[in-house]
């Protein structure tokens, strides 16, 4: 069920006008309350046993650049949060075809993320339990920018 309505983006405080903050908060929340799909997730441990034989899925490390080339996980393109829904062309036809896996270092990044990649049509979205802060807790390795994929810009 899809719901539409409009919202007046602008509000007048102490006689200006300031442009609210609250649109994509209300565009997610409203569009969630349709969607019927759960949120999937993937553990570190399944993870890193991918990524060591071989038959990695695609994964978006969603943080800042910093912390991208302070370390990430193997293998993991640079895919800032703030972009997602302007996603490169090469990463939508890779995504709509086989799983991603989304994290940033607790979660809202990648939640954020996701939620944008699915409504591009990518089928399996997948964010990492625990994200960073999980994965180097358990000590899974990590890379620095310095011997990684070059992260997308």
């Amino acid at each position: 069920m899809m719901t539409s309505f409009t919202i007046n983006l602008k509000t007048t405080v102490s006689g200006f006008q300031t442009p609210r903050l609250l649109l994509l908060s209300m565009t997610i929340s409203v569009s969630g309350c349709a969607n019927t799909e759960t949120k999937s997730s993937v553990p570190a441990a399944e993870l890193a046993s991918r990524i060591e034989s071989g038959n990695s899925p695609l994964i978006l490390d969603t943080r800042s650049s910093f912390e991208y080339s302070s370390g990430h996980i193997p293998g993991a393109l640079h895919f800032p949060f703030w972009q997602a829904f302007f996603a490169d062309q090469q990463i939508l036809d890779r995504c709509k075809t086989e799983p991603v896996v989304v994290y940033c270092q607790h979660g809202p990044r990648a939640t954020f993320a996701g939620f944008a990649l699915r409504r591009l049509g990518c089928r399996t979205v997948l964010e990492l339990e625990g994200h960073m802060a999980g994965w180097s807790q358990q000590q899974f390795p990590v890379e620095t920018s310095s011997d990684a994929n070059t992260p997308i810009q």
